[in-house]
Order: C-alpha cells, then sequence, then structure tokens
C-alpha cells in the first residue's frame, strides 16, 4: 500500500478526469483488487468526475484507501459546489437524464460499486461517496 492513505485531486478539467481514472486504477491495483473490479471502480470514478465537472462545475475528487472487518477497500468521494440535485430519487433513475447523456451516470454508479452515498440539495452543491471492497 502506499504511504499515503488518503489524498485529492482537483476536477476542474477534462485532464483531471484521465488523472483520476488513473489514480483510481492505480488505488486499485495497490489493493490487488481483480481486474474486473478495478474496471468496476475506473468506470464509475469517471462517471462521476465527469458528472463533477459537467452538473456541478468542478470540484474534487478525495479517496482513502480503508479497512473494515478485515477487508480493504477504496472510498472515492466527489464533491461540487454547483447548483445541487433537486429530485434525487428522479436522478438516481434508470434513464432519466438532466442533459444529453444516456441517464446511466448515477445509477450505474452505483451498480458498480459496494457501498453507494449522496447528499444533494438546491443551492448546496453535491457530494457522492462509493466505496469497493476487496
Amino acid at each position: 500500500m502506499p504511504a499515503e492513505t488518503t489524498g485529492a485531486l482537483p476536477l476542474q478539467s477534462e485532464q483531471h478526469i484521465v488523472a483520476s481514472r488513473q489514480m483510481v486504477r492505480s488505488l486499485c491495483q495497490e489493493l490487488k483488487m481483480s481486474l474486473v473490479d478495478q474496471t468496476k471502480m475506473v468506470t464509475a470514478a469517471s462517471e462521476l468526475s465527469r458528472n463533477t465537472l459537467t452538473h456541478g462545475g468542478g470540484g474534487l475528487m478525495r479517496w482513502t484507501l480503508c479497512e473494515r472487518a478485515g477487508r480493504r477497500g477504496l472510498t472515492l468521494e466527489f464533491e461540487d459546489q454547483g447548483p445541487g440535485i433537486a429530485d434525487l430519487a428522479l436522478a438516481l433513475t434508470d434513464g432519466w437524464t438532466s442533459g444529453g447523456g444516456m441517464g446511466l451516470g448515477l445509477p450505474g454508479s452505483k451498480r458498480l460499486v459496494n457501498d453507494f452515498d449522496i447528499d444533494s440539495a438546491p443551492g448546496r452543491g453535491t457530494r457522492v461517496s462509493i466505496t469497493k471492497w476487496k
């Protein structure tokens, strides 16, 4: 495991989305996750990074290597100060989209990970936390 068990990356540009994917893949490899689990976590991170940039106007991805009940995992937290989400239940519905996308971002990301938590309201931005356990 790396000496650092926590860190953060800005999400202000397309290059930052690429950097977030690379960081997540590297952290998953450190945890010796299977290739399938690595791909799931990188895909979820990519979707949530893009949401942070596109809908939230940019923000931050925080990462933590964690342990619970003898299991190791990776927690990612995506945070922005954007307009927030007025209807979380609707935003978590398959096929619903607030833009020109396919409506797979939030519900798709939720299916790819073990733990998923979202906190958002109009006027105070959005925070999404995901964890994948090895």
